[in-house]
């Protein structure tokens, strides 16, 4: 049997950025792939992911997103497919909400640049909006949007060129410790590395169910519409007029998003709250309902009324959502040469270059210097 110094399960986003630190420091390393790295079944898919610095989640993010940042841009510098595009952020909402107060509160303790919007600044830069006088609008210029499927791919292409193997359509249906390392099975096969990292997305649960993680799967649905005015053409550069990539909160809390005209589809909408949560990542419903439409269109219709209602495309994606909606990174309690990272909840895609440096030291050294405790399973035992 052929040595391998480790292996990764799970080769979307983060998993592929595993792959490729992994490979670029020199393990023999194996990437498995239940479908093929792009693919449109999970949660790095949808043309677009806004990265920002602000982060209204958690201010803890900020050191991580910084590194994540430099690391997108000097990918997309490369050249290739574009990764990357700089465009600044309009985040929105009611002053004391969960998204203003929290691109505040990272904002001041991070010293970002955040720029307050009036409702005369806001109607002069973004005229497509129509938001209530007292919501509050920030506009951050260091901001701006990811293409996802490109950046799997750029992942693993660099993997593969540093030596990384892959396995692609291969679904593994268990793992075992045993001395020296780990024993990796699918049907009809079986592996052997000294490492193992698991980066299954929504499909965590069974690898890393002996841990009790309270995973929960959640079906969304990104919708695109056909723009009625030129309103929503993104800037040429950055600060320049155009539509960007926004979140906005509404008064009852649901969180809605979107990203400006880049292709046939038109603009691309969704809503970060809601879902239909607990679905089984195996059968998922593909079909676009009625009801996946209703609330992207009712917020439209108040906060974008230019917009058309023809809705061009949809693609269903899924969020592995935690209790308190931040990630779960770590090792294996019992199992230290064993690290993963699940429950991303909708919004890690774009921590996935830092993200795979911490799993790779996690896996390798035992430790990362990468500012990750917070994203401890330790947190959810403690409230058992």
């Amino acid at each position: 049997m052929k040595e391998i110094d480790a292996i990764v399960v799970g080769v979307g986003a983060v998993g592929a950025a595993t792959l490729e630190v992994l490979a670029r420091r020199g393990a023999r390393v194996l990437g498995i792939e239940r479908f093929d790295p792009g693919h449109d079944r999970g949660s790095s898919h949808g043309l677009s992911r806004a990265i920002r610095l602000a982060y209204f989640e958690h201010p803890d993010y900020v050191p991580l997103l910084r590194r994540a940042l430099a690391r997108w841009e000097e990918l997309d510098r490369e050249g290739g497919e574009p990764l990357y595009r700089a465009t600044g952020i309009l985040e929105a909402g009611p002053a004391q909400g969960e998204l203003v107060a929290g691109v505040r509160r990272a904002a001041e303790e991070h010293d970002l640049a955040v720029e307050e919007l009036d409702p005369a600044a806001l109607a002069r830069r973004f005229p497509a909006f129509r938001l209530p006088p007292e919501s509050a609008a920030l506009y951050e210029a260091r901001a701006g949007w990811l293409a996802p499927e490109a950046g799997v791919r750029r992942f693993v292409k660099r993997a593969l060129d540093a030596g990384a193997e892959l396995e692609i359509d291969t679904a593994v249906d268990g793992w075992m410790a045993e001395e020296g390392g780990f024993v990796v099975r699918a049907v009809g096969r079986r592996w052997h590395a000294r490492r193992l990292i698991l980066t299954q997305g929504a499909w965590s649960g069974r690898l890393v169910q002996e841990l009790g993680l309270p995973l929960e799967v959640v079906r969304k649905v990104q919708l695109w519409y056909r723009p009625t005015t030129r309103d929503f053409l993104p800037p040429a550069q950055p600060g320049a007029p155009g539509f960007v990539p926004w979140a906005v909160e509404t008064p009852s809390g649901q969180v809605f998003y979107g990203f400006p005209e880049v292709d046939e589809r038109g603009v691309k909408i969704a809503e970060h709250s809601g879902g239909e949560a607990g679905v089984d990542p195996f059968r998922v419903d593909r079909e676009l309902r009625d009801s996946d439409r209703a609330p992207v269109e009712a917020f439209a219709r108040e906060h974008l009324p230019v917009l058309s209602d023809e809705c061009t495309a949809h693609e269903v994606c899924l969020y592995t959502r935690t209790p308190d909606g931040h990630f779960v990174l770590d090792r294996h309690p019992e199992h230290p040469g064993l690290a993963y990272a699940c429950g991303l909840s909708g919004h890690g895609f774009k921590l996935a270059p830092v993200l795979g440096e911490a799993l790779a030291d996690l896996a390798l050294e035992g430790g990362t210097e990468l500012p990750v405790d917070f994203l401890s399973a330790a947190r959810f035992a403690a409230d058992a």
